[in-house]
């Protein structure tokens, strides 16, 4: 498999950012939620701050994912209906929008709430606005509805995959999915 896309299939890079992304973000997700299951407040301290380690590399993945795909040639699209690729943009479009907003908020989030961020212990991170107790609710609920949001999304994009690999039966999930042959391809390098 190639490091580089072309015009069948995403390359090896492409791919690692995509799953590395996504799994780190559904991951974080749950890890977020059962929070409220810690075992006494040091321990939910350890766990905030590994949540939101997550969610910043989730983040700085993501702007190496975007510069990447800035120099990458990009897989022709199956033809589909213009309505089907217009959800696809938009659905992609969302994502990419909400994968920078949900580690963003919760900095902003953090950063209201007066509390440090560090990032795995290693070093701190700036605050994004000053510590106001009055907007930190507001500032959490935000992160939250953007997250439910994001679920929405995601699953919308997990339908779309699985409709063309299950009714179109077309290469659209294949080509991202890691060491998969594509239908009807019968040479021997994109294993």
């Amino acid at each position: 498999m190639s490091l580089r896309s072309n015009d069948r299939q995403w390359g090896s890079v492409a791919k690692f950012f995509h799953w590395t992304v996504a799994l780190l973000i559904i991951g974080n997700g749950i890890f977020g939620l059962c929070m409220d299951l810690a075992h006494g407040p040091m321990q939910k301290i350890n766990w905030l701050a590994l949540h939101k380690s997550i969610g910043l590399t989730v983040l700085a993945l993501f702007v190496l994912r975007v510069l990447w795909r800035i120099s990458e040639r990009r897989p022709r699209e199956d033809l589909a209906p213009r309505w089907q690729q217009l959800a696809a943009h938009t659905v992609h479009a969302l994502l990419y929008v909400l994968i920078v907003a949900l580690p963003l908020s919760g900095w902003w989030f953090n950063s209201i709430a007066g509390k440090p961020l560090q990032y795995f212990k290693m070093f701190n991170l700036p605050a994004l606005a000053q510590a106001n107790q009055d907007m930190s609710g507001f500032a959490g609920d935000v992160h939250e509805y953007l997250f439910w949001f994001l679920v929405l999304v995601l699953a919308a994009h997990v339908a779309g995959a699985l409709k063309h690999h299950l009714v179109n039966r077309d290469n659209t999930l294949l080509r991202m999915l890691p060491f998969r042959r594509l239908r009807g391809d019968t040479s021997q390098g994109d294993r």
